[in-house]
C-alpha cells in the first residue's frame, strides 16, 4: 500500500500545474519528488508532544474526532499518519544559497505558491484514500487546526506540528535552527494526512530528536547561526522565534510590495480568528548550510548501523 501511495504522490508532484513557478521565473517545478513516512496512531510519542509542543497539541485520534470523524473502538491503533516531505528543487536552493540581504525572489514566489499546491496535494491524497474505501483527514486543512499565540512567556505554536509529526514518522530529526533535517535536507516543506488505511509503519532510526544535526551530534557547524540575519534568532541555545518572527515581517513587507501582483493570499486560523496574508518566507538558515539538501550525519549513522556503536 505504501508503494501505491508513493507512486500516486510522485505522479502528482510531476504533473500538477500548481507545483509550478510563474513563467516569469522559468515555469519549472517548485518541489522535487516527495518523501513519505508513516506513524502509528497509538504511538506514545504523540502524548509526549503535549509536553514538548503544548498541552493543546492533538493526538491523531483527537485530530480525527475534532474533524468530525467517528471515534470507533480501537481507533488510535488503527490510524496511520502519512507524513509527506516536499523538497525544494535545486534551482530554488541554489538561488537561495546566493541571497544575502533579502531572500531570493524565486524562493519567495515558490514559498508563496507552495501553499496552494500543498493544500491540493492533501485534498487529492484524502480523496485517494476515500476512493479505496477508507477515511482520511488532513491536519492543516481540518477545521480543528489553528495557530496559538500566548504572552508571558511569549509563545507561538500550532495544535498539529507537521515537523513533530514527521519526526514521529521517522522522516528526520530537529536542528539548531529548529527545522527538520530529512534525508533530502532541511530546505523542505512538510504536510500530513491521517487515515484508517492500514499503511506500513516506517520505524524511527532513533528517538534522539537532534541526531541529524552536526552541532548537537558533534559540537560543530553552527552555519545556520552565521547565515541568519536576525540578531539573536539562532544561538547555541537554539532557535528564538520572536527575533525570527520580527525579521520575517521586515522581509514580508519588502517582498510583498515588490511581488504583490503575482502573490497568492493564504488563509489560516490564529487564536480562533481567520487571518489572510501573503507569506514569502525567509529561510536564510536553510540555505548554504551543510543540511540544506542532505542529512549530514547519514554516512556516520550508516557506519554505526553496520559496525555497531
Amino acid at each position: 500500500m505504501n508503494h501505491e501511495v508513493c507512486q500516486f504522490l510522485e505522479k502528482l508532484f510531476l504533473t500538477n500545474q500548481l507545483n509550478r513557478l510563474p513563467v516569469a521565473y522559468g515555469g519549472d517545478r517548485i518541489f522535487d519528488a516527495p518523501l513519505i513516512g508513516v506513524a502509528r496512531g497509538d504511538d506514545l510519542i504523540f502524548e509526549k508532544f503535549k509536553e514538548v509542543v503544548a498541552p493543546e497539541h492533538l493526538t491523531p485520534a483527537e485530530m480525527w474526532t475534532a474533524s468530525g470523524l467517528p471515534n470507533d473502538s480501537g481507533l488510535a491503533a488503527r490510524l496511520r499518519i502519512l507524513s509527506i516531505v516536499f523538497p525544494y528543487v535545486r534551482l530554488i536552493r541554489e538561488e537561495g544559497r546566493k541571497a544575502e540581504a533579502m531572500p531570493a525572489e524565486i524562493y519567495c514566489v515558490g514559498r508563496n505558491y507552495a501553499n496552494e499546491f500543498m493544500r491540493d496535494v492533501l485534498k487529492q491524497t484524502k480523496e485517494f484514500f476515500e476512493r479505496r474505501g477508507y477515511r482520511a483527514v488532513a491536519g492543516i486543512t481540518s477545521p480543528a487546526f489553528k495557530l496559538i499565540t500566548k504572552s508571558d512567556p511569549m509563545r507561538v505554536y500550532s495544535v498539529w506540528s507537521e515537523r513533530h509529526i514527521a519526526f514521529a514518522a521517522g522522516m528526520g530529526t530537529f536542528s539548531l535552527h529548529e527545522g527538520l533535517i530529512t534525508e533530502a535536507g532541511c530546505n523542505v516543506r512538510i504536510a500530513s494526512v491521517i487515515t484508517d488505511m492500514p499503511l506500513q509503519v516506517t520505524l524511527r532510526r532513533s528517538d534522539e530528536p537532534y541526531a541529524n544535526c552536526l552541532y548537537y551530534a558533534k559540537g560543530t557547524c553552527r552555519e545556520c547561526e552565521k547565515r541568519c540575519p536576525a540578531d539573536g534568532a539562532i544561538t547555541e541555545a537554539g532557535h528564538n522565534k520572536f527575533p525570527c518572527w520580527a525579521f520575517g515581517r521586515v522581509i514580508e513587507k519588502e517582498m510583498t510590495e515588490r511581488l504583490q501582483p503575482i502573490l497568492k493570499p493564504h488563509h489560516r486560523r490564529v487564536n480562533d480568528a481567520d487571518t489572510y496574508s501573503y507569506p514569502v518566507g525567509c529561510a536564510f538558515c536553510q540555505f548554504g548550510v551543510p543540511c540544506m539538501d542532505r542529512n549530514p550525519m547519514a554516512a556516520a549513522q550508516r557506519k554505526e548501523i553496520e559496525t555497531g556503536p
